[in-house]
């Protein structure tokens, strides 16, 4: 008020020629920051109703179409400056509304991941109980047992254990997200990596009666493949990805692991002969918890692949998918290659 009374004094004690309408943006800023809306109005039509008054009070001195042009000018830069300081003020709410949501995402973000790591971590306690539990019966220290409640253990230790797998998974995502993928890294041969999967996976292959086969690419012979890794990391990548070939691939299919090594990367391909990926499961396949709608994702949990991804990127590699012709789908990774130097006699 006091800064726009003394512009109003010097507006009124000179001539029109000299205007110094433009100095009332400075009112229409303060009004706008400190009073809001309605009051940068109000401020802004007084400015502009004073800035033309001037022309005839008081009436000592002449005015000619200069000084009216003038005046035009001015009124039109309040005018905008009164409508630009409201937009101005309109969009910094909505920034600052859009902040204190995004801060509340990430609190309530922060708890759910918290909740989800204490809940896991809970929970495999009474799961290694259960599983050692069951490991007892089948032994026989609690009485004799019959060959059918062997079956039947031995199909409820198969379920905890699956059950451990999910509740570890889980743990590691969310301390990966948090801490960063942290690796134990040594030369690793990829070829004995993916032979000891193979082995580890046969059982679960024969009840889906999937057939798994080991090729090296335009090459018959197996020679070793060589990159600087976490070797339990990357056992965890073909465990996943050998795993999603064979869910869905049908009975009688097959799942081919496919080794290829080049100068400066190491390539691992694993071939199912599913129903593919359709293209709205295409971009999301590694991400976390995505299942996907069709009957290739109804098995999974979301979160092989997701986990697959942050391995193999924190080795410094790419993973990707795409579908095979006729049919089928492709999984694989890749990774730097290194060359061991032999051992000097």
């Amino acid at each position: 008020m006091g800064l726009f009374a003394a512009i109003l004094v010097l507006e009124f004690s000179t001539p029109p020629g000299y205007v110094f309408g433009y100095l009332y943006t400075g009112p229409i800023l303060l009004a706008n920051s400190r009073l809001g809306r309605v009051a940068t109005f109000y401020t802004t039509l007084l400015a502009v109703i004073f800035t033309l008054l001037n022309l005839w009070v008081p009436g000592v001195y002449p005015s000619g179409a200069p000084a009216l042009a003038s005046r035009f000018i001015a009124v039109m830069a309040l005018v905008i400056t009164g409508v630009l300081s409201d937009r101005n003020r309109y969009y910094e709410k909505a920034l600052a509304q859009q902040k204190a949501k995004l801060q509340a995402q990430e609190q309530l973000a922060s708890i759910r991941e918290d909740f989800v790591s204490t809940l896991t971590h809970d929970l495999k306690t009474p799961l290694l109980g259960a599983i050692e539990t069951l490991k007892a019966f089948k032994q026989g220290k609690f009485g004799e047992v019959t060959p059918m409640q062997q079956k039947v253990l031995t199909m409820m230790t198969g379920s905890h254990q699956a059950t451990r797998q999910l509740v570890e998974t889980l743990l590691d995502i969310y301390r990966n997200d948090i801490e960063g993928l942290k690796l134990d890294l040594a030369p690793v041969d990829l070829v004995a990596v993916a032979e000891e999967i193979i082995a580890t996976l046969t059982d679960l292959a024969l009840t889906r009666q999937v057939h798994i086969c080991l090729g090296y690419g335009e090459s018959d012979f197996r020679r070793a493949m060589w990159v600087n890794g976490d070797a339990l990391q990357l056992q965890r990548v073909f465990t996943n990805l050998l795993t999603n070939g064979i869910n869905h691939s049908p009975r009688g299919g097959r799942v081919e692991i496919v080794l290829e090594n080049y100068s400066y990367y190491q390539v691992v391909k694993v071939l199912d002969t599913g129903l593919g990926i359709t293209s709205e499961e295409m971009p999301h396949l590694f991400e976390r918890f995505y299942q996907g709608h069709s009957e290739r994702q109804a098995k999974g949990s979301g979160l092989g692949l997701y986990l697959s991804r942050q391995i193999v990127e924190a080795h410094g590699g790419t993973i990707w998918a795409e579908n095979r012709v006729p049919r089928g789908a492709l999984f694989g990774f890749r990774l730097p290659a290194i060359q061991l130097q032999p051992l000097s006699t």
